[in-house]
Order: C-alpha cells, then structure tokens, then sequence
C-alpha cells in the first residue's frame, strides 16, 4: 500500500506515518476517517470561520487560525479582525469534501469552529455548555452534571443535544433562533449554569478557577462571544484519537468516550446522522432567561480580578 494517492483532486502524503506520538493511528486513518463521515462534520463545518489544530512531525500540536500562504485558492475563507493581535486573520470556511481532505492532509486533527456563521458573528446559532469534570476518570460526575443541566434546560423550556467532547468531558448544545444577539447569548448560557448548579452544587461548581472548584465538574458558560467548540464528529488530539461524538440522553450512563476513535466511530454514522436527529428545533431565548444571566459576572472578568486580588495578597503577605 502506497503512502500518497489522490482524492476529489487532493494530493495526500505520507498516509503510513504514524500521527503523533500515542495515537495509535496513521495518518491514513485520520484521513479515511474524515473521508467517511464527511457528510456528517460538514454540516456543523459549514460557512463558519474555522480553526484546526494540527501535529506536524517532531512537533508539539498547535492551533491554527490563520490560513497559510500555500493554501489552495478553492478553500474558502473569511477575514476577521483579531483584536488580541491587532491584525486582520483569514480563516478557512470547510464546506465541502475536497477542503476536509487538505485539512487532513495537513495532519489537522482537530476542528473547531464558531458558534456563528460569518457574516453573522453577532448573531450564534447555539447556546453552548461545556462540562469539565476534574480528571479523566470522572466522566460519570460529567454524565450527572448534563443531567443537571438538562433539568435546568427543561425549567425554561430548552432543550438540547448532548457529546462526548472527545476529551475528558461533554458538551451540551443548545439550537437558538437568530434573534438573540451574542450578549444575551452569553447571559442566557450564565443564567443556565447557575441554575445547574444551585440543582446540587455538591457535583457541579461555575467557579472559573480551578483551586475553587474542589473536586467538582466545571459548568463552563463562557463558551459564548467569539470562542469555539470541538465540532461534533472532530477527533482529537488524545491517546487513541477519540472523537466528539453524539449521545442519546438516556444512553449517558452506558457509554464512556473511549468508545468513539477514529477507529470506531464512522461505522457508527453509516446508517444516518445521529447529531443532526437528535437536535432540537432552533429555539427563541426568553428575555427573563437574559436578564437573569446579565445578573451573573461573567467569568472570565470575575475570574481575572480575583487573581489579580489574590496576587496582591500574596505578596502583601
């Protein structure tokens, strides 16, 4: 078997390298992978500014925003100003087949794109929350903390889908009407953690930083406002390339993540797609929901002055 052929006009190289240290994978499985489920990740791909993470050989990974000066006039892209870096990025928008497989042919492992479309960055399609447990063997604390947010869902007449995040936790997704610009996004997704949380706040904690969550799963509300998510079928850079990947509500406390690899997990997606079957109809924030959430600190900021607070102490004491 050859290490380079071509696909849909893309030149792929090195297929029988190894991936990266502890993957258990080649290359060529990362490709054949993404090759198989590709009319599954496309659609929570598609015209959203996209950054990947790749492993280049003798490298540590790192995440890609900026698309580089090689990359192929067909792959599309957007220009977005960061404000971090005061300049202008162009990102990828992965909409078809033939930009998945360069992607992967750049060993991109990883996929995250945006909670909106370009075009419309103010505007998310998902409220988003991300459940952290405090290490790898605590996935069943995350499976109760989903639960909890589920109920805290329903308490406001939400509903959502639930993944695997392909690392230690999962993620819940929350489909949202156009209407709710991303401030009352964020509020709304604050609002739903601290709700959670008050449901049994001796598994679940908001607290931002990790020296005050004591042993509890992160009910992590910032993903709103500019940052991204695993997408749904990504794999990820992990020992055995596990995937983010789809769950049935009442099949949480049968699986662990491990189950879904870039071995395993495009036989699964064969017969149809379970993400886009499971999610819910785009759903309208109620403003009571905003305005309790624009009650709440966000957490990056609280978290901020709190360490800053804490570094003065230090060393005043």
């Amino acid at each position: 078997m050859s290490g380079r052929e071509e696909r849909d006009g893309v030149s792929l190289t090195n297929l029988d390298e190894p991936l990266f240290d502890g993957a258990a994978a080649t290359k060529r499985d990362l490709v054949d992978y993404l090759d198989a489920v590709h009319e599954r990740i496309i659609p929570v791909l598609r015209d959203r500014p996209l950054s990947v993470i790749r492993v280049l050989r003798g490298q540590a990974p790192f995440m890609q925003k900026n698309v580089p000066k090689y990359t192929p006039s067909w792959v599309r892209t957007v220009p977005l100003w960061a404000e971090t870096s005061k300049r202008e990025v162009s990102y990828a928008l992965c909409n078809d087949r033939r930009t998945l497989l360069w992607f992967a042919n750049q060993r991109a492992v990883e996929y995250h794109p945006t909670l909106a479309e370009a075009g419309h960055l103010d505007r998310p399609t998902h409220l988003v929350l991300d459940l952290d447990p405090p290490d790898a063997d605590s996935f069943g604390m995350a499976v109760r903390a989903a639960h909890l947010v589920r109920r805290a869902l329903a308490e406001v007449d939400l509903a959502g889908a639930v993944k695997t995040s392909g690392a230690k936790g999962l993620h819940v997704f929350v489909p949202i009407d156009t209407h709710a610009p991303v401030e009352d996004v964020a509020a709304a997704t604050r609002a739903i953690a601290a709700r959670a949380e008050r449901l049994d706040p001796e598994l679940a904690t908001t607290a931002f930083l990790r020296e005050d969550r004591g042993g509890k799963v992160f009910l992590d509300s910032t993903r709103a406002g500019g940052a991204t998510v695993a997408a749904t079928y990504s794999p990820r850079v992990r020992p055995g390339v596990p995937v983010s990947f789809p769950v049935a509500w009442d099949q949480l406390d049968r699986i662990a993540p491990a189950q879904f690899t870039v071995h395993t997990a495009a036989r699964l997606v064969a017969g149809g797609d379970p993400w886009a079957s499971r999610l819910p109809a785009p759903q309208r924030l109620d403003s009571a929901l905003v305005e309790e959430g624009r009650a709440i600190p966000v957490a990056r900021v609280q978290a901020m002055h709190e360490g800053k607070r804490r570094a003065r102490a230090r060393r005043a004491g």
